[in-house]
């Protein structure tokens, strides 16, 4: 429990400062109740902080009917703290004037905050809690894409309220930095490759494949439309670092085998993810 808001704090301090030091001092409403926040802010200066925990404050009652007081509670926590830091880092002002710079470490900064924060089994309120609700009817759809939906309809919003396209093109910048940053924080990138390996010597490139390269084989059983022959179609994913490797193998022992190599988006299983633990 200490190590889990442990993290909290150290994730909910990298929010803040992707939103006082980078986002927020360079007039860019990054997306969700953050963005109209510092929208708010501009309008009616009391804190970009305070206004992300009275905006909340309906959120988080609708994440204790949804999800239950265990959630919550954390969520309660990172918010509040997002809240304070956020308030508290504001008057160190602008870390960098260049509003690309800002754009791009900012989307990021959040990105990894909210994705850990997540992984710790909290949200960061806002957009989170929403995105998470959403998932559970729509679990194809990925977090980061969800986020970008929404973020981009505050971005276009803040827009036409400050009447500066600049700002709202970095801004959507912002937002599509966070979205890919966040997508890699929670889901990994597999750079996976699956092979199907078609050849007369399948059981000896299945027998280096296993013991040089460490990973599973599986056996397809196929039978040529032409010539009728049955055949062993070997299945195999390999990590893209050792993919040359798994190729070099099946050249070496059939110059003449037929072989199809793709790229896998997504891989569950032993040595890849836990669909469970990543399923966010």
């Amino acid at each position: 429990m200490i190590k889990k808001y442990a993290i909290i704090t150290a994730a909910a301090f990298l929010y803040a400062a992707g939103v006082s030091l980078f986002t927020d001092p360079n007039n860019m409403a990054p997306g969700g109740v953050t963005g109209i926040a510092i929208i708010l802010n501009k309008f009616l200066a009391i804190g970009t902080g305070t206004y992300i925990m009275l905006l909340n404050i309906p959120i988080l009652v609708f994440a204790i009917w949804k999800f239950g007081i265990g959630l919550t509670l954390s969520s309660i926590y990172a918010t509040a703290l997002i809240s304070v830091f956020t308030n508290l880092l504001a008057p160190l002002g602008a870390a960098t004037e260049d509003i690309l710079l800002a754009a791009l470490v900012g989307g990021s900064l959040t990105a990894v905050s909210v994705g850990v924060i997540f992984r710790a089994g909290a949200t960061t309120g806002g957009m989170d809690i929403i995105v998470k609700a959403l998932r559970l009817k729509f679990p194809h759809l990925r977090t980061g894409k969800l986020f970008f939906i929404a973020d981009a309809l505050v971005v276009t919003l803040s827009g036409f309220l400050f009447r500066d396209v600049n700002a709202a093109l970095y801004a959507a910048i912002s937002i599509t930095t966070t979205s890919l940053v966040m997508d890699i924080v929670l889901y990994g990138r597999d750079e996976a490759k699956l092979l199907y390996i078609i050849s007369s010597q399948a059981d000896r490139i299945a027998e280096r494949l296993m013991a040089e390269l460490t990973v599973g084989v599986t056996y397809i059983n196929g039978q040529g439309a032409y010539s009728g022959d049955n055949k062993k179609v070997i299945m195999c994913v390999v990590k893209k670092t050792v993919s040359p490797r798994a190729e070099e193998i099946v050249k070496q022992e059939d110059p003449e085998s037929f072989t199809i190599i793709t790229s896998a988006s997504e891989v569950f299983g032993e040595g890849y993810k836990s669909y469970f633990s990543e399923r966010v």
